[in-house]
């Protein structure tokens, strides 16, 4: 008897989007002898293992294995552990996370809040005996102490696990050292909190006082003898957490880093290195204004390097800001209508890239990441390239179309790449520029191929993924299913194989699916990602409507049957679409939505619409619930299917509650699909299976397919 092969859902959640067993975090020495890495045993295997390859040869070996380690026993997360996943989307398990000495001898990681150490030239690990749970443990770059972040203290050990003491402890209820703020964590891309000084005998330390922040209650509705959990929660108009910073030395000296907080309280960036002194990047909090500032850490004194201003808003980079080996200033810079790279105050790049962030920087040479500028010559839809930068000018290092990535060390680059026409990432080390080695890949395959065509649609030119079912031979139009993200930091129209496998999952049951990046989504220009300052909602879905009615002009679209699904700002964007557009959208899947634009934090929403307090016509403008929202909506009524996690603490379910709230007042069916114990993430098996097949069955019923 044979049995039934399980389904594209089940195989895609079973294999976290077939990511697992794929290689990532890859760290190289300085002598190139080692590509230390992340990769779990298979394609349904969460358990990430550190790995160690040999550039010369290409052989690899296990430098720890978390089993092993734990002997068994099945891994404890600790609440903070939890939360500090959820804030990098991390749904794997096992070693999530490692960082090493300088040397790349020593790595330290935490396992089951517990603290490892693996020597990655002989390849053996164990556990130092420390105070737990044990979060974000950092070995100083001697390779002599590992610090870490237990019970809200900053703590530090040696590294053959001798006197283990703490450092900075916390001085308040609500007070943390050595951790991120959520702000940082969810909209910086700042996920951590100490930084070992070059010669490893100090630290910077963040403070985080939690007190100022609002209280939410978050609870489990299907467990109600179960008490809430409790979060600080910054919301648009609210306090922030209070940030401070400190020069810890192991001689438990103890120095206040000294700045304009009340005029700059975002600490956005920190960087600590051999080639200046340590560099710290502060924002206004609405962040149109930004100051680079060197920092004495004997005094504690800060001066300016650099300032940035923007009429609209600053964004963050990875990889910046940092020093060159000779002591010059790197940064990305909105210049001149051009993301550009710039090497103390001279740009190094013009219109013709849009940089992305910075990879390396050398005496030699910047290593950047970057995608076609306004000015390039062809359109380069969804491409993402590596390049060389230095002043006699720019060497692409990626050649094929796709998404790329690297990081390089000791003459060894380690490029990532993702194409359309081939599954998962190729990953190679390169060794003088030379291919040495295949990092190989235990992910599984998907069982399908996206038949997608990357194009643009409309007068704006807007990057579009047109995707038909596999089967389709042209004998009669499509219903359609937008398929978007469409908003900051959402990039879904790329050259790449995996982003696309829901999608062509979707037209493989009948549908032309459309992916379309408008205006506010990333890797174009700045005057692109900033047009929606202000205005959001009337700008991204203006440009859903426009790039459908291009793309009907030359592919089979059903224009009477067209339905929009999406999730987070996707969810938000599909609500748009059939509230104020029901003469466009006849069908929406309204996935974990920011309704009410109060409700969410105040790094993101302010940067977009300002102080809710002093621009509130915008906040209900581009609401969902409010006056210029809902209310404001146009008939006919459209089927609306809304989905939320009910343990979200980033869009908590507040939002979508209030819209069904709202929709019941105005008397539009709907659906409300909660999901128990469900995050912003979707990481259960059953649960993400079950969700797509439940999407399909609302879109044919909706639809009348």
């Amino acid at each position: 008897m044979t049995t039934e092969p399980d389904s594209f859902p089940r195989r895609h959640a079973r294999t976290q989007r077939f990511t697992l067993g794929a290689p990532r975090s890859f760290t190289i020495s300085p002598d190139g002898s080692r590509v230390v890495f992340l990769r779990s045993a298979s394609g349904t295997d969460r358990a990430g293992k550190l790995w160690v390859l040999d550039p010369a040869d290409g052989t690899e070996r296990v430098a720890a294995d978390p089993p092993a380690l734990l002997r068994g026993a099945v891994e404890q997360l600790s609440a903070a552990e939890r939360a500090r996943r959820e804030r990098s989307r991390e749904g794997g398990a096992g070693i999530v996370g490692y960082a090493t000495d300088a040397a790349v001898e020593l790595a330290s990681f935490a396992l089951s809040g517990r603290l490892f150490v693996a020597e990655l030239r002989a390849g053996t690990a164990r556990e130092l005996p420390v105070p737990g749970p044990v979060i974000d443990p950092r070995p100083s770059p001697d390779g002599r102490h590992v610090a870490y972040v237990a019970g809200g203290a900053l703590r530090v050990v040696g590294a053959e696990g001798e006197g283990d003491r703490a450092l900075l402890e916390p001085d308040a209820e609500g007070v943390t050292y050595g951790l991120a703020e959520f702000v940082a964590a969810e909209e910086m891309d700042r996920s951590r909190g100490h930084w070992w000084s070059p010669e490893g005998d100090r630290l910077l330390v963040a403070r985080v006082d939690d007190t100022p922040v609002k209280r939410w209650w978050i609870s489990d509705p299907a467990h109600p003898d179960r008490e809430p959990a409790r979060v600080a929660y910054p919301a648009a108009g609210t306090d922030n957490a209070d940030v401070r910073l400190f020069v810890a030395g192991l001689d438990e000296q103890r120095t206040e880093v000294v700045w304009d907080r009340t005029r700059y309280p975002y600490l956005a960036r920190v960087h600590w290195s051999a080639a200046g002194a340590p560099l710290v990047l502060v924002q206004a909090r609405d962040q149109r204004s930004q100051l680079y500032l060197a920092v004495d850490p004997d005094s504690g004194a800060t001066r300016m390097v650099h300032a940035d201003e923007d009429l609209h808003w600053l964004d963050l980079f990875p990889g910046v800001p940092v020093w060159t080996p000779s002591g010059q200033l790197v940064r990305i810079a909105d210049e001149g209508g051009a993301r550009v790279l710039a090497v103390g105050e001279r740009p190094l790049t013009g219109p013709q890239l849009h940089v992305r962030a910075v990879l390396d920087v050398t005496d030699d040479d910047v290593l950047i990441s970057a995608s076609a500028g306004e000015a390039a010559a062809g359109p380069e839809i969804g491409e993402v390239h590596v390049y060389r930068v230095n002043e006699l000018g720019v060497e692409r290092v990626s050649q094929e179309p796709g998404v790329h990535s690297a990081v390089r060390a000791g003459g060894v680059t380690v490029l990532s790449s993702a194409v359309l026409d081939m599954p998962g990432t190729r990953v190679q080390v390169l060794r003088g520029g030379k291919p040495a080695a295949t990092v190989a890949s235990y992910a599984e395959h998907p069982g399908l191929s996206p038949r997608v065509t990357l194009t643009q649609g409309g007068a704006r030119r807007i990057p579009c993924a047109v995707l038909m079912p596999t089967d389709y031979r042209g004998d009669a139009p499509l219903p359609v299913l937008m398929d978007p993200y469409g908003g900051p930091h959402g990039q879904r129209v790329v050259a790449a194989h995996h982003p696309h496998l829901t999608s062509q999952w979707f037209a493989d049951q009948g549908f032309a699916v459309i992916v379309a990046d408008g205006r506010g989504t990333p890797g174009r220009s700045p005057a692109w990602e900033k047009a929606i300052k202000d205005d959001i909602a009337a700008v991204v879905l203006q440009d859903q409507v426009d790039a459908l009615h291009a793309l009907a002009a030359d592919f089979p679209l059903d224009l009477g049957r067209v339905a929009i699904r999406g999730w987070s700002f996707g969810g938000y964007l599909a609500g748009l679409a059939v509230l104020r557009r029901p003469d466009v959208f006849h069908a929406g899947i309204v996935g974990a939505p920011v309704t009410d634009l109060r409700l969410y934090d105040t790094h993101y929403q302010e940067r977009y619409l300002g102080h809710p307090g002093e621009q509130p016509e915008v906040y209900s403008r581009n609401s969902l619930i409010d006056d210029g929202g809902l209310v404001g909506a146009v008939e006919p009524a459209r089927p609306t299917m809304v989905i939320h996690g009910l343990a979200d603490d980033n869009v908590v379910v507040a939002h979508s509650l209030r819209l069904s709230s709202a929709l019941l007042a105005a008397g539009r069916p709907h659906e409300v699909l909660p999901l128990s114990g469900v995050t912003h993430m979707t990481p259960q098996e059953t649960v993400a299976e079950n969700l797509l097949l439940l999407q399909l069955d609302f879109l044919r019923r909706a639809l009348k397919l």
